[in-house]
């Protein structure tokens, strides 16, 4: 189709020329389906850009490979987030939107993450869902002020609190702006992570549409 990797992904039109496009990103074991619902609910009338991750784990699709469960392998995560990258390039030339912003998920947002650090022009910003410090030693990025929202959960199992916060540490000294929410949940998402990444979204849209 491309020269760029292929992915597997779902695109939605606009239906408002205003709303920022969005990059959804799904968890372990989703696909390109999963976010949309609700990328829709925190962005109405946003095109949406949903690719499927293009690791498999036991079966379950990922966004880059993983030694144990919160060990990332790093390599793999520099290849992956490039890689996504240039598929992102290459669907905006295709659909011509606008460098959007990534809505990740777990995994996605991990990858979201590398992709802000490494690639930062590819995104107009994040919202990173229950995301962690994806690479222990990152490229020297300029963010230069690009809106970065993370929530993570107080009970969550996988993300410790502390690791979040070491992610918002890390975005915001390369210069993002980052806004950090840690919210009474576990893991998985609640109707709390929909109001608050569709608050922000409307408070940051009209700068980046």
């Amino acid at each position: 189709m491309t020269d760029a990797p292929s992915f597997v992904y779902r695109f939605e039109k606009a239906g408002k020329a205003d709303a920022p496009p969005l990059l959804l990103l799904h968890g372990t074991g989703g696909d390109e389906s999963d976010l949309l619902q609700f990328g829709a609910m925190i962005s109405p009338g946003s095109a949406l850009l949903s690719p499927r991750g293009r690791v498999l784990e036991h079966g379950m699709p990922r966004f880059f490979r993983r030694l144990a469960e919160g060990v990332f392998d790093e390599q793999d995560v520099r290849k992956r987030a490039l890689e996504l990258g240039a598929f992102v390039e290459d669907a905006r030339r295709r659909h011509g939107i606008a460098a959007p912003i990534a809505v990740g998920f777990s995994n996605g947002a991990n990858i979201a993450a590398a992709l802000l650090l490494m690639k930062p022009d590819v995104l107009a910003g994040a919202v990173l869902l229950r995301a962690m410090v994806p690479l222990s030693d990152p490229p020297k990025a300029r963010l230069d002020g690009k809106p970065v929202l993370i929530l993570s959960g107080q009970a969550d199992p996988i993300v410790p609190a502390s690791n979040a916060a070491r992610l918002s540490a890390m975005l915001a000294d390369a210069g993002a702006k980052v806004i950090l929410r840690t919210l009474p949940a576990g893991h998985q998402l609640t109707q709390v992570d929909v109001s608050l990444a569709r608050d922000w979204i409307t408070s940051v849209d009209a700068r980046v549409a």
